[in-house]
């Protein structure tokens, strides 16, 4: 087995650099003497302050507890250490298995003023199936890869559109519920995983040879705040802005039939 940690200062990133990372000509081929590359994020040192934002509209569907506050969701380290919501992916391969990417991370709620899951991903040209389970206006703004703006003024009403256009697309409110807040990636190609609470990814069947494998996450940080319009009560209201994602990667070199281990510790510089 191969192992290799990586601890390495984080970068920018953007959607731009996202889509021109993705292989434009992906072909599914067999596979007969695939290895696997597994591993885990890790948090290591100290953790930041997590992202709180007042619920400033509907709090008897948005903030049932009666907390007043709700949590951004930017960055969650699990009681392991395991960072959820990175994005691992192969950035240079161009053949490989068919798709396989989970089908729940296609389909979006809207329940109780949170997009559920907050790290979507979608093969390029399917499906992204969208619901609200509130009792009250919802509407999706997408920018990036995609731009829509969709609104869910019925709850458990099904919305679809197709994502034809590869890279980063970011998910927010303009219904009011500024701290509303989600990513998606649309891929082209199956060798992408997003990591729960244990902070541990796994891709099976993954052609043997030398690829970079990058972890990528939205980031943590508050950068302030920008105005913003509610299209429900026709006024203006302020909605945060985050600092921009970071990513680690390395080489990883995959041996037929073989597993592959690479874990990354990441920190708050």
């Amino acid at each position: 087995m191969r192992s290799s940690i990586c601890s390495l200062l984080p970068a920018l990133v953007v959607a731009t650099t996202l889509a021109a990372a993705q292989s434009s000509s992906y072909k599914v081929i067999p596979v007969p003497d695939g290895g696997s590359i597994s591993g885990t994020i890790k948090w290591s040192g100290t953790l930041p302050r997590q992202l709180d934002f007042p619920v400033t509209k509907d709090p008897q569907i948005c903030d049932p507890e009666g907390k007043k506050s709700v949590s951004l969701e930017r960055l969650i380290v699990g009681p392991e250490g395991g960072v959820a919501n990175t994005v691992v992916y192969l950035k240079n391969i161009s053949a490989g298995k068919a798709m396989d990417l989970p089908e729940q991370r296609r389909h979006l709620d809207q329940r109780h003023c949170h997009y559920i899951p907050h790290i979507l991903l979608v093969p390029q040209n399917a499906e992204l199936q969208m619901q609200s389970s509130d009792a009250t206006l919802h509407t999706i703004h997408m920018d990036g890869a995609a731009s829509y703006n969709l609104p869910f003024p019925f709850p458990n009403q099904i919305n679809s559109r197709n994502m034809g256009t590869p890279g980063l697309v970011n998910l927010r409110c303009n219904g009011g519920h500024v701290w509303m807040n989600a990513e998606m990636m649309v891929v082209q190609h199956p060798y992408y995983a997003v990591t729960d609470e244990s902070g541990r990814f796994e891709f099976t069947g993954v052609p043997p040879g030398t690829y970079q494998i990058v972890a990528w996450h939205e980031g943590w940080g508050l950068a302030g705040k920008e105005q913003a319009y509610d299209v429900l009560t026709e006024r203006t209201v302020q909605r945060p802005i985050f600092t921009e994602p970071k990513t680690w990667e390395r080489a990883v070199t995959v041996s037929p039939n073989e597993p592959t281990t690479v874990n990354f510790a990441i920190r708050n510089k």
